[in-house]
């Protein structure tokens, strides 16, 4: 089959670092569910840095996470972050945690998810934000995309600006 001659070559897509993020969470809610297995992993707060803004992750929001048949996890996250100069920013966002089943096991066990090398899977997420401090409105125009891999008590990830 041929191209389809309204295809163009676009520029290939980068990004620019926004911040890296730790959320600390709540021990999981096992939901159970017929479409997969659900699992409520509760923010209990956290923190983010990056060059243009900073500060906390609010406690109360998480990520109402599926189990699906093979393993892997697809996540549903919301969360509050409050900047270092007190304005409130909602992030939202979806993506895939892909584990290879030899490794199952060591995701799987809390003391020892965060020694797993990041690059034997693949966490990536695509967050998007909400704001209406003036100060941060750019933020409500971007497509971000993000590397996670657990820490204690928690997951981290670094979160860049496609451009």
């Amino acid at each position: 089959m041929t191209a389809d001659p309204r295809i163009r070559r676009l520029p290939a897509l980068t990004t620019i670092p926004l911040f890296d993020i730790v959320v600390d969470l709540n021990d999981p809610l096992r939901i159970g569910g017929s479409a997969g297995h659900a699992v409520f992993f509760g923010a209990a707060g956290g923190s983010f840095t990056g060059r243009r803004l900073a500060g906390e992750v609010l406690p109360g929001g998480g990520d109402w996470a599926r189990f699906r048949s093979d393993g892997s996890m697809t996540l549903d996250v919301r969360l509050t972050l409050r900047t270092d100069d007190g304005a409130l920013i909602s992030m939202s966002y979806g993506g895939r945690w892909i584990i290879p089943a030899d490794l199952a096991n060591a995701i799987a066990d809390p003391s020892a998810r965060h020694l797993v090398d990041p690059s034997q899977y693949y966490f990536r997420t695509n967050p998007l934000f909400e704001t209406g401090a003036r100060r941060y409105s750019w933020l409500n125009d971007l497509v971000c995309v993000g590397s996670g891999y657990p820490v204690e008590g928690g997951i981290a990830y670094q979160v860049a600006q496609l451009v």
